[in-house]
């Protein structure tokens, strides 16, 4: 799919359409959500679905203005897809956060008692079906929760949605890419970081 045929023109992109396109962005699965709904920009022939990337852009912008005003160090990340591992800790790690990689420990958010108890101020998840138990120990605390979303997740319990393909390599890599490149540029930091450098190798 080209530009051309999404006919996409984005307002002040953080990056080019075609970039989006490259990574798969928009490549969604062949569910849809009723919660979903609004970010699916069409259904390809083949039975995918197609997340509209002018709202992934938004997204990312709008997340990254919200986590801007965060302490850093109360930032978490939840990752447990394996193609989110990198690109997560990588974001953590430039931004000054804390990430939580692979399986993540119940009772981490809720449990003082627990070796590894934390109390952030926010949490990002990867998939809200695989990180599950992050986002239902952050809504018994009462910590926001921002989520990666494909077209079949639902969001009931997250409070801000990042329409995207959150399962594919490229996709994840450039999206944490993004947010990381965006928040430091709202501190006013320059930063060298390419989205390579936070694509996990095959």
């Amino acid at each position: 799919m080209t530009a051309n045929e999404m006919e996409i023109v984005l307002k002040e992109p953080l990056i080019m359409v075609e970039e989006y396109l490259a990574a798969g962005v928009h490549i969604g699965t062949q569910q849809k959500s009723k919660d979903m709904k609004e970010f699916i920009y069409r259904v390809r022939g083949d039975g995918l679905y197609i997340l509209d990337i002018r709202a992934t852009d938004e997204r990312i912008k709008t997340v990254a203005k919200f986590l801007s005003r965060f302490d850093p160090t109360g930032i978490l990340v939840v990752t447990s897809r394996q193609y989110g591992q990198h690109p997560a800790r990588r974001f953590a790690e430039a931004i000054g956060g804390m990430s939580m990689i692979g399986r993540f420990i119940p009772g981490t958010l809720t449990n003082p008692n627990l070796e590894g108890y934390i109390e952030p101020g926010i949490l990002i998840v990867t998939d809200p079906i695989g990180d599950a138990q992050a986002v239902t120990e952050a809504v018994q605390c009462g910590i926001p929760i921002i989520a990666l979303c494909d077209t079949n997740n639902m969001t009931s319990n997250i409070d801000l949605v990042i329409p995207t393909n959150n399962k594919g390599r490229k996709a994840l890599s450039m999206i944490y890419y993004l947010l990381t490149k965006e928040i430091l540029r709202l501190r006013g930091v320059v930063t060298s970081l390419t989205a390579e450098d936070f694509e996990t190798e095959l």
